[in-house]
């Protein structure tokens, strides 16, 4: 095994550092202020004219950072090479809840595909933060290919609910109240649960408010990533949230 393919491969399980995988990755990682450590490509000339294209922001970046392997260490890099072949390692910033605006709670999720893109969901609608509770980590490769990179910009990070203080916690429960998007508190905690088993007893009973998104009869649920994007921009489009985030 290269040195290459020994740091990548140890640092799958060293929470100081992220797997970003693929052009979207690494590109959301260096706008939003990731440290990175480095980067493998197999061609960083192809790289550069993806950013002219499509991350003018960021021209010149990847060539001075990537170090050109050939295909088929790249392959030896990560399970499956991206179709843009190429790999990065960046530093994962300090968690910190922030003191102010929403914050996404998912209870124990199980699937870090969907992570990712609740991720992704909500750096899009300005969330304040994604927490999530439970064994899996937020920053597993996994999730990090769900949110193209996206970790890097709002805080992501694993906590238990009762760590977020005292902001209004709001359940999302098919037994719920309608949402009224506009009636969200601003530093509110919504809290989604699993498709199948929705969010603990324990969660519930905690909550200040059960709500729920309205729904065609006979639908039983929503995809997780579904439900978060339906809440957060429900709420974007209200007066609540119409100033929510940095400007887009």
């Amino acid at each position: 095994m290269s040195e290459l393919a020994r740091r990548f491969q140890q640092a799958r399980g060293d929470e100081r550092l992220a797997l970003l995988e693929g052009f979207h990755a690494l590109k959301h990682a260096l706008r939003f202020g990731a440290e990175v450590e480095l980067v493998a490509a197999a061609d960083p000339d192809t790289l550069e004219r993806l950013a002219a294209e499509l991350a003018p922001d960021l021209a010149g970046r990847f060539r001075a950072l990537a170090q050109p392997v050939d295909a088929a260490e790249l392959e030896r890099l990560v399970p499956r090479a991206p179709r843009t072949q190429v790999v990065a390692l960046a530093r994962r910033p300090p968690f910190r809840t922030p003191d102010a605006g929403l914050v996404v709670l998912l209870e124990d999720p199980r699937d870090l595909g969907n992570v990712g893109a609740v991720v992704r969901v909500a750096a899009g609608a300005g969330a304040a933060a994604v927490v999530s509770t439970g064994l899996h980590d937020p920053w597993d490769p996994a999730a990090l290919r769900g949110a193209a990179g996206l970790h890097y910009a709002l805080p992501v990070g694993r906590a238990q609910d009762a760590a977020l203080g005292d902001r209004p916690l709001l359940a999302l429960d098919p037994d719920g109240d309608v949402l009224d998007p506009a009636a969200l508190p601003p530093d509110a905690v919504l809290a989604f649960g699993t498709e199948r088993h929705g969010l603990s007893d324990a969660l519930l009973a905690r909550a200040d408010a059960r709500l729920r998104l309205p729904m065609r009869a006979g639908v039983s649920s929503l995809n997780l990533a579904t439900a978060v994007a339906a809440v957060l921009f429900a709420w974007r489009l209200s007066d609540a949230g119409a100033g929510a985030g940095p400007p887009g």
